[in-house]
């Protein structure tokens, strides 16, 4: 039950009423209209006659809140309550209006008081509901209370080689994080080694910073993950570290533990959810953000054209105006390294093609990304509309796979196919795995591991392909999800971020 303290009920008052009437929401009015309270109790509001400036008559009403809002017509009366419910309520999202005529005066006394002020010359009653009433506004003043909360320096954790996605969105929840009075460092484990990726950070000069295996997280004083949700899944944190905020829209495979979480999947992009974030928190979206930003989602949803929402639209709609589009065009065209021609040409030499599906084993790579890109240029082959494309570094194999125009579900694939041997994961158009080396066995005699690899890989890859055929092309199978893998760290399966 969300808890909602209304001090005043002027017209913006009204219609944050009329907006929570129906939600189940506990709203309480104190108001100094007498026929105001008639009117709202006899609609079932509970509603008390006093002055918004009454502190006994007003903590009387309601010992606890969750959301103040002051919201009558007199600035004087509105910077008084104000300073009242900072006192009275401190943990609660406070946010006023600033009323008739404000003079200076009044305008800095309540800005000095609330989180959010709210000028009647510059934002409609609509707004105000929307920060107030909507889904969005609960869950943003959720995640400021976790972060009011954090003693010390909050950990912001990419997953392992972070992809556009999880850069921006660490960056944004950077700045949300210190529009509250949070320090952050925005963290990552790995490399970020795809060239775009890597121009990305140095053109709009990012502050990151790489954490090592042996680096001791305990001196931060929160955590949050951006971009996946679970410590030592797809990052190298302890498994059991306590995690504070998750923002990410890859569906989860497995409980996700932390004290905010945000998981929606009908969207395209981390990204898209931060940006809304930032709108919430009334955060000055700049140059840098923007553009990092609309890159994590045009990348994210391949240029709005792989599951893209209306929301991820909206977001990129509202970005466009602030972004660099000088940056945009230079990061989209960085220099490509020799290693990642010859891991595309390799790819193209070693594939084995099914019915449309292409598989391709290119050995040991010097950087992993290489993977993502050449997965990418092979799906523009004639007559393919799959790809996997995967090698071994550091005693890990990694998969890229991409799909364009197929029924399959590449993400429910790859777990069927790696799940009990490694972690797997993704999309239905883009997903990734990874297999320890070792699960494959020791290479004997004049073996190439490369071979060995591949006979593994590529049979298991190319099984699940056939299973999950016949079970769409049987009237037994039709309709049915028969995705029931166990993975063995029972943990989530690789997200496709993991391979880019």
């Amino acid at each position: 039950m969300v808890s909602r303290l209304l001090l005043g009920c002027g017209t913006v008052g009204r219609r944050i009423v009329e907006a929570t009437a129906d939600r189940g929401d506990d709203l309480t009015v104190v108001c100094a209209d007498r026929d105001r309270v008639r009117a709202l109790r006899e609609e079932g509001v509970p509603a008390y006659h006093a002055e918004p400036t009454d502190g006994a008559a007003v903590l009387e009403a309601v010992s606890e809140a969750d959301t103040v809002v002051i919201a009558g017509k007199d600035p004087q009366a509105n910077a008084e309550a104000a300073e009242l419910a900072k006192e009275q309520y401190p943990d609660a999202f406070r946010l006023a209006y600033v009323g008739v005529d404000a003079t200076d005066a009044q305008r800095e006394r309540i800005e000095a008081a609330v989180d959010s002020v709210v000028d009647p010359g510059a934002v409609t009653a609509d707004h105000v509901v929307d920060l107030v009433a909507s889904e969005a506004g609960v869950q943003s003043r959720r995640l400021r209370r976790t972060l009011r909360r954090i003693d010390g320096t909050l950990a912001v954790v990419m997953h392992d080689n972070p992809d556009p996605d999880a850069i921006a969105s660490a960056v944004a929840l950077s700045r949300i994080a210190a529009a509250v009075g949070v320090e952050t460092v925005v963290c990552y484990y790995g490399e970020i080694s795809h060239q775009e990726n890597r121009a990305l950070v140095n053109l709009l000069e990012l502050d990151l910073r790489q954490l090592g295996p042996g680096d001791d997280i305990s001196v931060f004083g929160g955590v949050a993950l951006v971009d996946h949700s679970r410590p030592g899944v797809n990052d190298q944190l302890p498994e059991d570290t306590p995690v504070d905020v998750v923002i990410d829209h890859h569906p989860p495979r497995a409980p996700v533990e932390a004290k905010f979480v945000d998981l929606r999947s009908d969207v395209g992009a981390t990204s898209t959810l931060l940006t809304g974030y930032l709108r919430q928190f009334g955060v000055e979206i700049d140059r840098t953000v923007a553009t990092a930003l609309l890159y994590g989602i045009r990348i994210d949803t391949a240029d709005f054209s792989r599951e893209v929402s209306s929301a991820d639209f909206e977001a990129a709609a509202s970005l466009t105006p602030h972004a660099d589009a000088g940056v945009l065009e230079r990061v989209e065209s960085p220099s490509v390294g020799s290693e990642t021609f010859e891991t595309v040409a390799a790819a193209i030499r070693n594939r084995e093609v099914e019915e449309g599906v292409l598989c391709s084993c290119v050995g040991e790579v010097a950087e992993r990304d290489a993977l993502a890109q050449a997965a990418d240029r092979l799906l523009d082959m004639t007559g393919i509309h799959t790809t996997v494309v995967y090698g071994y570094l550091d005693g890990v194999i990694y998969l890229s796979a991409r799909a364009r125009g197929s029924e399959m579900d590449l993400g429910a694939t790859l777990r069927s196919a790696f799940d009990r041997i490694g972690s797997a994961g993704g999309h239905a158009d883009m997903a990734g795995a990874q297999i320890p080396l070792g699960v494959i066995g020791e290479v004997e005699g004049d073996e190439r591991l490369d071979a060995v690899v591949r006979d593994v890989v590529t049979d298991r890859f190319f099984d699940a392909v056939r299973e999950r055929r016949l079970d769409r092309e049987s009237p037994f199978g039709a309709g049915v999800d028969t995705e029931f893998t166990f993975s063995r760290d029972g943990g989530t399966g690789a997200s496709d971020d993991q391979v880019r």
